[in-house]
This record gives C-alpha cells, structure tokens and sequence, in this order.
C-alpha cells in the first residue's frame, strides 16, 4: 500500500514540476546526456518560434546565430563540464532567422555515482533590456538631437588623439563653429523648425569631414570639430571654406526657406597649445573675432584675441549692469518732409555711457545684446523710455512728433502686441505717435506668423516701418500683404547714389515699388544735396540723415522741438 501511495506522491510531483516549467515565463530547454533535446516548454516556443516537432532530437546548436566563435562555445561546455553550471549572455537565432541576445542559464543534471544523465537550459530575451541599455548609453554620449557625440565623448575621443599626435610629431586642428543670428531664427520660427535646422546643419558639416575626423556639439547652435594628421594649418582652411560653402545654399524647412550662416575659429595643434582645454578655448576666441568681422567667415587663433576675448566679457559683464546703473540713454534723429523740409518724426537710438570707457560705439554692444539676449530688455527699456519722453514732451506744450522704435527680432513674438499696447495706456499716449521699424529680413523668416501678428498692432493703431529695405530679398507676394506704411530704403544703397549706377536702380526700384504699393518712402542715411535731389526727384517722401540732423540727445533734440527745426527745402 505504501508503495502505490509514494508511485502516486511521485506522479504527483512529476505533473507538479512539469506544470511549474511549462507556466515559466524563461524558455527551459532540457537535452540528454548526448545533447539531444527531449523537452521544451511554451515560453521556448514565444521566444525562438521553434515548436516541439521542429526541436525534439536535435541538438541546442541548430540556434547558434553564427555570431560567437569557436573559442566561445570551447569556454562555455569547459564551465559546464568542471563546475556543473555555466551563465552568460548569447546571442542565439529564431526560426525566421533573426537574431536576438538572450541570458543563458546551463546546468549539468548528475545522477547519484556523478555522470551527467541530462543537461538543463533556461534562457529569457533580452532585447528590450539591451535597447534600453543602448538608449542610456546614446543619452550619456551622444546628442539626443543630431546624434553627434556630445561634449564628454569629443574630449575623450581627442585626447586619445592627443595622445598619438604627440607620439607621432602630428599637426592637428581644432574648429569651433557658431551659427550667426540663429536665435532670431528659434525666436521668430519656433524650437521646433531650429531643431530641424540644427539637424541639418550637422548633416552638411558631416559631408565636408573625412571618417577619421570628429565633429561633435557642445549645445546650441555651437559644433566643434578635431581635424587631426593634417600636414599644415592650410588644411583646416580647405575645410572651414567647404564648410562656409555648404550654407550658400538656403535650407527648406516647414514652407520657409531659411538662410544662415556660421563663424569659424581655428586653433592649431601644437603651435598654439598642447592642452585640449586651451585648444577649443582658443578656437572659440577665434570664433567671437570671426563675428566680430561681419559673421559668414573663419579666423585662426592670434595672441592677441585672448586679450580682446576677456575685453568682450568684460563688456558683456557690464552690458548686464548697464541698465540697473542708469547707464543707456536715448538719442534721437530727425526725420523730415523731403518736399518742406518739416520735421514729421524721430528714430529713438539707444546710447551706452560707460563710466569709464565713455560712450560706447552701438556696433559694438548691439551685436553683443542681441547675442547675449540682452537685446530683450534693452528693448523694452527703449520702448518704455521714448514713450515716456513724447508724452512729457507734449505735456510741455511742445510740437507733436512720432517716435520710431526699433523692435529687435528676438523681442517680434505674439505677446509684443499686449507689450506695446500696456506701455501706450501706463503712459497715456495716443497709438499714432508711436511707429514700430521691423527689418525685412525678420518678417521674412516666418512671413504668416509675422502678417498676423501686423494685423494686429495694425488694429491697436501703431504704424510699422520695413527698416533695412532692399538686403532682405523680400518676396513680393508677402511684401504686398504686410500691413505696415513706411518702407525705409537702407543707407547703403543711398551712400552710392548718385554716382553708383547700381545703387541708382535699385532705390528707384524701391521708390517706385512702395508708391505701387501706397506706402511711404523714407531713405536714411543722406548726407549730400546730390542725394537729397535725387531722391526728391524720384518721388521719395521722407529723409533722415546727417544732412538734416545727426542723432541729438533729449536736452538737444527738445531745442530742436521748440524752434520747429527744419532743413532748407
């Protein structure tokens, strides 16, 4: 009785263990002493697609996926034999071919005198494990954005380069590269479109690089790259200029055609520095003298730009404490009737008093502003203050003029609208004696968005100005559209006229257009009665210049108010 009752126990037991490795989320896998597989389990079948008919009396290497070599499979049964266990990854093959990483757990089965009876596999997929791994280990190393390496990958890459440069007498470069004004562009056409520019970006610079170059980014709109076995600093020249080239031809991106540019630095290898750190901080040095010269060109690395560099920080430094320290100021320069010589308004320019440094040049800390992003505050600053200014004025009892401001490309977003109209009621000055100047190059990077955002100033009551007409390449079909009521022909073109034949025709040009298209014209920048004439001629409404007045401060502009200031018609 107690025999039929143990056969049962173990019956029991058998069906147990036999549920128990069928229910198993890892696939099982069990062979006879000659590797013969006799049994396999459901989750063998989810994972590897094999069924029991296709697997039962063959052998566990009908799943090698050819990745690992001999020695591999040696060391592996060499575990199992001395030490009755073996665990690891491997990389194993499904029925369709495919292969996938799987953790392997093998064990030997003894019977009671010590001989292997049967071996026992169990093993889990773990693709999504490793692709999360993978995903961890892009993220610590690459940038997520253009895939690039980041900054850590590119200074542990170069140093290796270093490294065997030193060994091997190498000449080597490193390149620092900036977009110029692509803040203008992620302000006026959003993070999304400059995040698709930047990814394109990386893709042209990528094509001007040989395989055993690197090009990484910092951030931003910042990429750096190593140019190491050149045989002289002219190489990386060759390489900045194909770089220069590749934005010549402008990017597509959601509908808008897209034209940037990029400043380069070089640093060279080892006549500069030995040190990777001095390296890319000399480049980036070079870099900021490359904007300095008008942007879109590239510049090695001189002694002499480390002391201009700690100047431009310094500069920026102040900049910041410029308007807590009462330190901008507002000049004005009168705009007049071409016909009668009447003044009709005035461009507000802001003015930097340093303390020690005296009146600092506007090229020199406007591009700063507008790089730094103080341009924001600066121009709300402007914007506040001369509408201040024309409200006391006339509260003095003095003539009525209208104020031009100029709104900066990063201050042009949806909410200037309410900016503009709060600063008109806390000061209560009517709508008409304000104008706004827009460059045409800023309406023309996200033309809709910049149409309906006029339409609305147009409705608040604000008069724009086109500044700068004429360098922007302005599309007709958006020009005709846009609700503002002045085109302002740039000073470059009037500088040549009227000797320079080209300048000639292209302000007739613009003349001619906006009274097609019932806007004032006013050209700035004359200097000259030859000028003067010749714009009068050409029906031109407005001037401003030197030739009438040069930008005044208030305490000279207000004389100029009072005794109704005009030039001789």
């Amino acid at each position: 009785m107690n025999d039929v009752s143990n056969q049962d126990k173990k019956v029991d037991n058998l069906q147990l263990y036999s549920q128990i490795i069928e229910s198993s989320g890892e696939a099982i896998v069990i062979t006879d002493a000659a590797e013969k597989i006799i049994s396999v389990n459901r989750a063998f079948t989810q994972i590897t697609q094999f069924t029991s008919a296709d697997v039962l009396g063959q052998t566990p290497r009908m799943m090698r996926s050819g990745r690992h070599d001999r020695q591999f499979f040696e060391e592996m049964w060499a575990s199992v034999t001395q030490k009755s266990a073996w665990a690891g990854e491997i990389w194993n093959s499904r029925k369709d071919g495919s292969s996938y990483p799987a953790w392997v757990v093998i064990r030997a089965v003894k019977d009671d005198t010590g001989n292997i009876t049967h071996y026992f596999s169990s093993f889990s997929d773990i693709s999504e494990r490793m692709s999360a791994e993978e995903r961890i280990r892009q993220l610590a190393l690459y940038d997520s954005l253009t895939g690039l390496p980041n900054r850590a990958t590119f200074y542990s890459l170069i140093k290796q380069a270093l490294v065997i440069a030193n060994r091997d007498n190498i000449t080597g470069g490193i390149m620092f590269i900036d977009l110029d004004r692509f803040k203008n562009i992620n302000d006026s056409l959003g993070h999304g479109a400059g995040d698709e520019l930047i990814r394109r970006v990386s893709a042209r610079l990528k094509t001007c690089l040989r395989s055993s170059d690197v090009i990484a980014r910092l951030g931003g709109d910042e990429f750096v790259v190593s140019l190491f076995d050149i045989k002289t600093a002219a190489d990386a020249a060759i390489v900045a200029k194909k770089m220069l080239a590749t934005f010549a031809t402008p990017f597509l991106i959601e509908g808008h055609e897209i034209s940037i540019s990029a400043s380069i630095g070089i640093s060279v290898y080892p006549d500069d520095s030995v040190d990777l750190d001095n390296l890319i901080k000399f480049a980036d040095i070079a870099m900021y003298r490359a904007k300095d010269r008008g942007r879109n060109t590239y510049l090695f690395y001189a002694n002499d730009m480390n002391v201009r560099s700690l100047d431009r920080l310094q500069m920026e430094s102040d900049l910041r404490r410029a308007l807590d320290r009462r330190e901008l100021l507002l000049h004005y320069q009168p705009q007049a009737n071409i016909h009668t010589g009447e003044m009709t308004g005035a461009e507000v320019l802001v003015r930097w008093q340093h303390p020690e440094k005296g009146m600092v040049s506007p090229g020199q800390f406007i591009p700063l502003a507008e790089e730094t992003g103080l341009v924001v505050s600066i121009g709300h600053w402007v914007l506040d203050q001369a509408v201040a200014q024309n409200k006391a004025w006339q509260k003095q009892g003095l003539p009525v003029v209208k104020l031009a401001v100029n709104v900066a490309a990063q201050q042009f977003h949806p909410d200037l609208v309410n900016e503009v109209s709060a600063v008109l009621k806390e000061h209560e000055l009517a709508n008409e004696f304000l104008e706004l100047e827009i460059t045409e190059s800023m309406v023309m990077n996200n033309a809709e968005q910049v149409i309906e955002m006029l339409k609305e100033m147009e409705k608040l009551g604000v008069r724009m100005s086109l500044d700068d007409f004429g360098t922007g390449y302005s599309s007709l079909s958006y020009l005709k559209r846009f609700p503002i009521h002045k085109l302002k022909v740039d000073q470059s073109f009037v500088r040549g006229i009227p000797g320079d034949e080209n300048d000639v025709a292209i302000t007739r040009a613009i003349i001619g257009m906006g009274k097609s298209l019932g806007l004032k014209v006013i050209a700035e920048g004359v200097e000259t009665r030859e000028q003067l004439e010749f714009l009068r001629a050409e029906g031109c409404d407005e001037i401003q210049g030197f030739l009438f007045s040069r930008p005044v401060p208030a305490s000279e502009f207000v004389k100029l108010l009072d005794k109704d200031f005009r030039f001789p018609a």
